[in-house]
């Protein structure tokens, strides 16, 4: 699967991913060798929780690990395109409320519903793709159907 990131992006996630293995592995390490000291592992609660703890670290660096590896980054566009794209952002017209939206459109780790930023695999993000200004798209839910009208991208 090939994750879409900014480079502002992959920064972040790059800093997130040496933050983890540099402060967060020795951490927990430092929590288990405190724990080993309270004696019978088989009946030690606070190893267990460490020992959890160093599993889901590990999991979330090679999660970012395959992030990293299989990234393609977005790259800023020149100019104005007439079409919908990852890294566009877009503002909606929504009748059936009267209201204007804005939305980017990045990828998965990117996303940010509550801040406007959603993801080119969401259901309003995919169906944008390719859209053009004036277009309406139509986005079926569990609600009903949602309509929206492309105003304007940017």
């Amino acid at each position: 699967m090939v994750h879409f990131l900014t480079l502002e992006g992959k920064k972040q996630l790059e800093e997130k991913l040496n933050y983890y293995k540099t402060v967060r592995r020795v951490e927990v390490s430092k929590k288990i060798g405190i724990a080993r000291e309270f004696g019978d592992l088989s009946e030690n609660s606070e190893y267990d929780a460490a020992k959890e703890e160093q599993a889901q670290i590990e999991a979330e660096i090679r999660e970012m690990e395959d992030i990293l590896l299989t990234c393609k980054i977005i790259e800023k566009q020149e100019g104005k395109s007439d079409t919908v794209q990852i890294g566009s952002q877009v503002k909606l017209y929504d009748e059936e409320f009267d209201e204007e939206l804005v939305y980017k459109i990045l990828g998965s780790t990117e996303s940010d519903p509550a801040n406007g930023i959603i993801s080119n695999i969401s259901p309003v993000g995919s169906a944008l793709l390719g859209k053009k200004k004036g277009d309406e798209i139509k986005i079926r839910t569990e609600g009903g159907e949602i309509v929206y009208k492309i105003l304007a991208i940017n």
